[in-house]
């Protein structure tokens, strides 16, 4: 294992050291924020790229790449001379020592700080059950997107060559469990694949006969919308083939379906190759190590609280925003992390600079959107409601205007436009590494860092490597190439054959 890492404030030039945790919307917009302050910022991230999440559904349906909605974070901070960038997952954060601990593949980086900011977000939650995560991948990274895109499509081309129609229903019906934004997105983007998109492709079967169902425990469609946005979302989803079952929970899950309870206590089976998991989100582990340390309390799905200025209790130093903290009842979105970075960054700035401190966090909700398939979305700013068309089209001016950088806004803005006009996806390869490449990393012990050589295993093969080349070399010089054996050396001569044979053999 391999340790790095400053240790003084000296190796930093003297000035005031920030670490960033997370390369999210709200780690993104701290350290933009910081640019022209007079401090270091290290930003660590488990990822080394910024992945624009609403968007994520896109990728797994192939719509976008996946480098359209996850630009490189070096390539953002290319031209921040007081950021840089480290890959590594925060395992533990010290905050008597104030030391940040990264590891990645083994490798370990111990990171000094003056001041934090803790913004390494929310993960799937499988309220309890994580098993069911093997065969209902969540939708919060680019391999999840890729692991669905690849059963998805997957699915239908196993259809194709299925012997039996009851394979054939399974493998053309496809789950997505939770009524939120993402889950609405999805099924409303399946169901355009199978009734639009992809019904003259195959020979052997109808993709229009796919089902696609749509699963809450929830009585409603897009609870945070309201009842009457939520009520027409769910119409809208009807119309266009999803079916919508409220009030059923998800009790168990494997490889060829799902088991769903009502509120009666009936439970009904599901047969489906290709589930979506879009239910519930759970902070990260970080939460639970920063509230050993100070005994803020932790709400049921990890978050913890924090002071109106986002500062961790008795930490003036440590800022946590987004989707770890709990402030407020503040939703978890986009918007909450990109105004907490700000704001963040802002005090740090001030008290640098001697200034008093800023009022308490304030949310400024600019409203929440969510597509249901092609020209057609839900809006709710404000008391304002919209639905169709418009709101489609809001929709998409608002994710192009946080889309990072100009190549990724022209190149989404090209490939909406082929999709949505022509119906057209050109993002439909998709490979079995990508399908089973997370089940196979899951079995090994320590991760992707059991395949890793450890540092000691290279040299060796290096001085190997270093000794063939320099006999390689000697070979050339010495004009040996292409010579036969038996003639090479002083005093070779003819010899009898079983001695030329012995010498070739290199007996």
């Amino acid at each position: 294992m391999t340790t790095t890492g400053q240790t003084t404030n000296e190796r930093s030039g003297g000035r005031h050291r920030v670490v960033v945790i997370g390369s999210g919307f709200g780690g993104l917009f701290a350290t933009k924020e910081l640019k022209r302050a007079d401090v270091e910022v290290t930003l660590i991230a488990k990822t080394s790229h910024h992945l624009f999440q609403p968007l994520l559904y896109q990728v797994a349906t192939g719509i976008l790449s996946q480098g359209e909605i996850a630009p490189p974070t070096r390539e953002i901070f290319a031209d921040q001379k007081n950021a840089k960038v480290l890959l590594g997952e925060v395992t533990d954060i010290d905050l008597e020592n104030k030391l940040v601990t990264s590891v990645v593949l083994g490798r370990t980086t111990v990171t000094p700080y003056d001041s934090l900011i803790v913004a390494a977000g929310a993960g799937q939650s499988y309220f309890g059950n994580d098993h069911f995560s093997e065969f209902a991948p969540g939708m919060k990274s680019i391999d999840d997107a890729l692991e669905l895109r690849g059963r998805i499509f997957g699915a239908f081309e196993l259809a194709e060559l299925a012997e039996t129609e009851e394979e054939v229903e399974r493998l053309l019906t496809f789950v997505v469990v939770g009524a939120g934004p993402t889950g609405v997105e999805m099924a409303g983007q399946i169901a355009e694949l199978a009734h639009n998109t992809l019904r003259k492709d195959f020979r052997r079967i109808n993709t229009h006969a796919a089902r696609v169902i749509l699963v809450d425990a929830a009585p409603q469609v897009l609870p945070p919308f309201g009842a009457k946005l939520g009520a027409s979302t769910q119409r809208s989803l009807e119309k266009r083939g999803v079916e919508v079952r409220l009030g059923e929970m998800v009790v168990d899950v494997d490889e060829r379906g799902l088991v769903v309870q009502a509120k009666d206590g009936t439970r009904t089976r599901i047969d489906a190759v290709a589930k979506v998991w879009a239910a519930g989100v759970q902070a990260s582990p970080l939460g639970k190590i920063l509230a050993e340390q100070t005994g803020a309390p932790l709400d049921r799905a990890g978050r913890i609280g924090v002071n109106p200025d986002t500062t961790l209790p008795g930490h003036p130093e440590v800022f946590v925003i987004g989707d770890m903290m709990s402030l407020d009842n503040l939703p978890g979105v986009a918007q909450v992390a990109i105004q907490q970075g700000k704001y963040a960054a802002k005090e740090i700035k001030n008290r640098l600079k001697g200034r008093p401190p800023q009022k308490p966090f304030k949310y400024f909700d600019k409203g929440s959107m969510a597509t249901i398939s092609r020209f057609s979305a839900v809006a709710l700013i404000g008391k304002i409601r919209l639905t169709g068309f418009i709101a489609w089209l809001m929709w998409l001016g608002v994710h192009l205007v946080y889309l990072t950088g100009f190549k990724n806004r022209f190149a989404t803005l090209v490939k909406w436009f082929v999709t949505f006009i022509s119906n057209n996806r050109s993002e439909r390869a998709a490979t079995e590494q990508q399908i089973f490449g997370r089940l196979a990393l899951g079995k090994l012990e320590h991760g992707a860092a059991d395949l890793v050589t450890p540092p000691g295993e290279w040299n060796r093969i290096r001085e190997e490597l270093v000794a063939r080349a320099e006999e390689e070399a000697r070979l050339t010089d010495s004009g040996q190439r292409g010579v036969r054996r038996e003639t090479v050396g002083a005093g070779a001569g003819s010899g009898d054959s079983s001695n030329t044979n012995a010498r070739i053999s290199g007996a």
